[in-house]
């Protein structure tokens, strides 16, 4: 059934009310506060058939009601008024980024700590694992007779965790020549063109084959390797009502705290959209009823670095989350670019 304009703004008022107090919301407060000019008794009414039709409840007979699942997913999708970052929360998220901007990995990590902090929720982050990143250097330091680091410099990343064996007559110049090697080949490729690249055609590798051959596997590993899961605020769930109760609370942390399950609630399903929201479990088991986790993902020069959002009561402030959202991922990106 299409709501009335009426209707949808009652809605509206209610759901955004209950949001901000988490008390149920009564007809006489809408029109004490925002409907002067109707009647109680219309009110009250209109209260009445948006119960009926599934987008509000009533805890108590005396009390006022509350936005039903239904209700959230309608506020969000049409009713919602976006928030204004304050001049101060944008000034706070420039800060953060600007003093990690030579260390693009720390800046990824930071986004998740920003998001927490201008939410007051509990935000979650997966850092993608990139087949189209970009090695902008790549070099094997020995570090013991038969063993070598391997160090690569991404568009945006750092990685160092690389153990590369060696044979132990290998000598340091021919790591030396090794790695001319390594840089002129690999260096400006995306691991996927490393990958997908059939080096036994290339007579120049012939004597290190070997060495290369593990270079690439730890690349194909580093590729498929699950994404790296950042959690941040898990305390700021306590600030929210909901979780006084102890079975949600522990509902709640057994989501957040398992790396298989944070990644799932952040896929967006093949979905090509900037902000992702789901309300309850819609579909999705390892999501508490009583929660709804909003996130975007954010890219820079077409470079996947990670999908970010919050978990939180259902009862949470949608409008303030999607500007969070959007705001940090454009200074993220305005910044990156320029680097």
């Amino acid at each position: 059934m299409e709501l009335s304009d009426r209707k949808k703004k009652i809605l509206q008022l209610v759901v955004s009310d209950y949001i901000e107090t988490a008390v149920p919301v009564s007809s006489k407060s809408l029109t004490e506060k925002h409907l002067t000019n109707l009647s109680s008794a219309t009110v009250r009414s209109e209260l009445a058939a948006l119960e009926e039709l599934g987008y509000l409840s009533q805890p108590h007979t005396s009390a006022g009601r509350v936005p039903s699942i239904d209700a959230y997913k309608l506020y969000v999708s049409d009713l919602m008024v976006k928030d204004n970052l304050s001049v101060n929360e944008l000034e706070y998220i420039k800060k953060i980024f600007l003093e990690n901007t030579n260390d693009v990995e720390q800046v990824i990590k930071q986004t998740a700590k920003v998001i927490s902090e201008l939410t007051s929720l509990t935000s979650l982050a997966v850092t993608s694992h990139d087949e189209s990143e970009k090695i902008n250097n790549i070099k094997l330091f020995r570090f013991k007779p038969d063993g070598a680091l391997l160090i690569i410099v991404t568009d945006t990343k750092l990685l160092k965790d690389s153990v590369i064996e060696l044979s132990q007559d290998m000598s340091d110049d021919r790591i030396d020549e090794a790695n001319v090697l390594l840089e002129r080949m690999f260096v400006g490729k995306t691991f996927k063109d490393i990958c997908n690249y059939n080096y036994n055609l290339d007579e120049s590798f012939e004597n290190y084959k070997s060495v290369f051959l593990k270079v690439i596997d730890a690349l194909k590993d580093y590729v498929t390797t699950t994404d790296d899961v950042i959690l941040e605020g898990q305390d700021k769930i306590l600030q929210h009502p909901e979780y006084a109760d102890l079975e949600k609370l522990k509902k709640f942390m057994s989501v957040v705290t398992k790396k298989d399950k944070v990644i799932n609630l952040l896929s967006n399903d093949g979905r090509d959209i900037k902000i992702n929201v789901k309300i309850g479990t819609e579909g999705y088991e390892e999501m508490p009823s009583d929660c709804s986790v909003v996130s975007a993902t954010y890219s820079v020069g077409g470079v996947k670095l990670g999908t970010y959002g919050v978990i939180g009561p259902v009862r949470m402030d949608y409008g303030k989350v999607v500007a969070v959202l959007e705001n940090v991922g454009k200074i993220l990106e305005n910044i990156l670019s320029n680097r």
